[in-house]
């Protein structure tokens, strides 16, 4: 029964395969243009790459393919931001697509060498099943995650330095720097994850925006509700002449949030104390009763 079900396997996996390929320019059939060519004038200068495979014309394919199987998986199990914003967001240099490529290249891996391990294994058909179907899918998943992971871990600390920022900016503001002035100050001499952020703000102002629409590009990439009021504030840059005085108003807003979120926290953790300690007092108690109802029944039943 494995056998059947690794030549019924190989068999799918050869179609698809050579579906694939007849995508592929170096592997399908010339066009009459491309073998007309070579006679036309000039065309002998040229030679023809249709015949040539290459790793660039096999990445062209591949590339949009796994972007969009990725895509389609996510959202199959609720993954609805696009990884090109999370990525984005943590500073990564790999683009979406790259990673996508990353993902299938391994969910295909796991799959054969899981494939190939069942079969020398002998398992049961239901087991052979179950890695066909299950591991491909947790090797991405857990890819997945760990980007997911990466953009909560980066919008936490941007949450958590944003007070000391704002009070820096509004400091700055108030003794004369003008708005961009305090974002390159900010910017240089930072090291934190806003730092960062404020350093690709600086870079699009160089590339042309005005620094109101580049804080909102980060408001829009950080999503974060304290992020998009202090760059509320920030846009009053033109109309408002006490920003400075506005901006340390809304840092103290922004730390409030940061004390009230602490608090929550602290008291999440002393309520999960007391479960070991409830489980602890309750196990002996429990065997302690026990003990005098068995004896009880006994004397009952024996009556």
């Amino acid at each position: 029964m494995s056998l059947r079900l690794l030549l019924m396997f190989s068999g799918v996996a050869w179609i698809g395969f050579t579906l694939l390929l007849a995508e592929l320019r170096p592997f399908s059939r010339r066009t009459l243009i491309d073998r007309l060519t070579p006679y036309t004038p000039g065309g002998m200068a040229r030679p023809s790459t249709a015949g040539m495979f290459s790793v660039g014309s096999f990445r062209d394919v591949i590339a949009p393919l796994s972007r969009e199987v990725g895509e389609r998986v996510a959202r199959l199990f609720g993954v609805n931001e696009e990884l090109s914003v999370r990525l984005e967001r943590i500073h990564s240099p790999v683009t979406s697509t790259e990673y996508r490529v990353q993902q299938i290249g391994w969910s295909v891996t796991v799959l054969i060498v899981g494939t190939l391990a069942a079969v020398v294994l002998r398992v049961p058909p239901a087991v052979l099943a179950l890695v066909l179907l299950g591991s491909p899918i947790l090797v991405f998943l857990i890819m997945e995650q760990r980007i997911a992971g990466a953009s909560d871990r980066w919008k936490r600390r941007v949450f958590l330095e944003l007070p000391v920022v704002a009070e820096q900016l509004g400091m700055l503001l108030g003794s004369g720097y003008s708005l961009g002035g305090a974002i390159n100050r900010l910017a240089d001499r930072g090291d934190g994850a806003t730092a960062q952020d404020l350093q690709r703000v600086r870079l699009r102002t160089r590339q042309g925006l005005s620094d109101v629409e580049a804080l909102r590009e980060w408001s829009d990439l950080a999503d974060q509700p304290a992020v998009d009021r202090l760059v509320s504030v920030l846009a009053l840059n033109s109309d408002a002449a006490d920003l400075g005085r506005l901006v340390g108003e809304e840092a103290r807003s922004i730390r409030r949030d940061v004390q009230r979120e602490l608090i929550e926290s602290i008291e999440r953790r002393t309520q999960q104390v007391w479960i070991p300690v409830t489980i602890a007092t309750l196990i002996p108690g429990v065997m302690l009763m026990l003990v005098p109802f068995i004896d009880a029944l006994s004397v009952f039943s024996g009556s």
